[in-house]
């Protein structure tokens, strides 16, 4: 398995780069061909490269990414490395590890029949091209296993996670030399400053709001700001980037009609709003049913006792979830800093989870329908 890890860590695979994604496909591709007896499905997506193996009539999907956030060269700076039982390199714990120990855990299996593997390539910018395959790659399943990383560098599984939104204020105003007539301008700026405050008061007012216990209260974050063409003009154009975290698609939706119903305070200024809902959350029942049976799989084995956590950050496990789907994601590595020059996976964790996971896919594999959400 670490042998498969290096292979896959070293072929980098920066969300941006599209034929370095397509470089990775290859690689993730042979890897799921040696260990499955079969080739994937290649599928390019507006120049994004997704890889699908179809086993019968799927009622058990598999999805993980292989895109990863890491610049390309950073390999060098952060080169693969296995010491004291800690490997480390760009994408190793999000979630490369995880397309491993999905494989082999697939390749233990007796029979394939009955399982679906959707891995796409581009999962870190928010699936944009994948979705629709997502969507239909998960259509009369009973069950999608997401491989992300674990919630925590103790192993839990992510048993709920946020929706977000995107939006970006745009503020129309009117350019003018700031020292001869600045009077005649509509600072564009300034106007952007009121609306940073607005849309922090709306993450307070949706915080009062909150009555969820488990994914807390929805955040409404103002992030990036530019204003201004030149220091000596009034600003005639500023951008307000917004991120959005809610608990349920009814906040969201709260959510976008406050950001849509922003008014501007300047005379004559205009706002433009961009952007809007982009995952819906995965609500906790939807992994209920699931988190249960691995939790009983998990003293089966002889293992630890699992542990759920929600968390704020989302993944295709959200589109799983809300297309009606039974889902269960963190079943991949287990370690810590995603995203981050900690990044690292306990390689001893890789066995048990990978088992973990043959035992959840034989258990569901054939489920049918009538099972689908409330007897997982």
């Amino acid at each position: 398995m670490l042998a498969d890890l290096a292979e896959l860590v070293c072929c980098e695979s920066f969300s941006a780069d599209h034929a370095a994604v397509a470089r990775s496909a290859e690689v993730v591709g042979a890897l799921g061909t040696r260990l499955l007896g079969a080739g994937p499905e290649t599928i390019v997506i507006d120049g994004v490269t997704h890889l699908r193996w179809t086993f019968g009539t799927p009622r058990v999907l598999l999805i993980g990414h292989h895109d990863t956030v890491w610049p390309m060269g950073s390999i060098e700076s952060h080169p693969w490395s296995v010491t004291d039982g800690i490997a480390r390199g760009p994408g190793v714990l999000d979630m490369k590890a995880g397309l491993v120990q999905m494989y082999h855990a697939l390749a233990s299996l007796p029979s394939l029949d009955g399982v679906g593997v959707l891995v796409n390539g581009d999962e870190e910018v928010g699936s944009a091209t994948s979705r629709q395959l997502i969507e239909e790659s998960v259509r009369g399943c009973a069950a999608a296993l997401v491989l992300e990383p674990s919630a925590d560098d103790e192993g839990a599984l992510k048993i709920a996670r946020k929706g977000t939104s995107r939006y970006e204020v745009v503020v129309h105003g009117r350019a003018a030399h700031a020292g001869l007539e600045p009077q005649k301008g509509i600072n564009a700026a300034v106007e952007a400053a009121h609306q940073v405050l607005s849309i922090a008061g709306l993450g307070a007012e949706m915080a009062v709001d909150s009555t969820d216990s488990v994914l807390g209260s929805a955040t409404v974050t103002p992030t990036l700001l530019s204003a201004g063409s030149a220091g000596n003009t009034v600003p005639a154009l500023a951008r307000v980037s917004v991120d959005v975290r809610v608990p349920t698609l009814v906040a969201q939706d709260r959510v976008d009609a406050l950001i849509r119903g922003l008014t501007p305070r300047a005379p004559g200024a205009r706002l433009e709003v961009l952007g809007g809902r982009r995952r819906p959350p995965m609500e906790p029942g939807s992994s209920a049913g699931l988190f249960a049976l691995a939790s009983r799989l998990t003293a089966e084995l002889g293992e630890e006792p699992l542990r759920g956590i929600a968390v704020g950050g989302a993944s295709d496990g959200n589109y799983t979830a809300a297309a009606g789907c039974p889902t269960l994601d963190g079943l991949g590595a287990v370690g810590s800093g995603a995203h981050a020059d900690t990044e690292y996976v306990k390689a001893a964790r890789m066995v048990p989870r990978a088992r973990l996971l043959a035992q959840l896919i034989m258990r569901t594999q054939h489920r049918p329908d009538r099972d689908r959400r409330d007897s997982v």
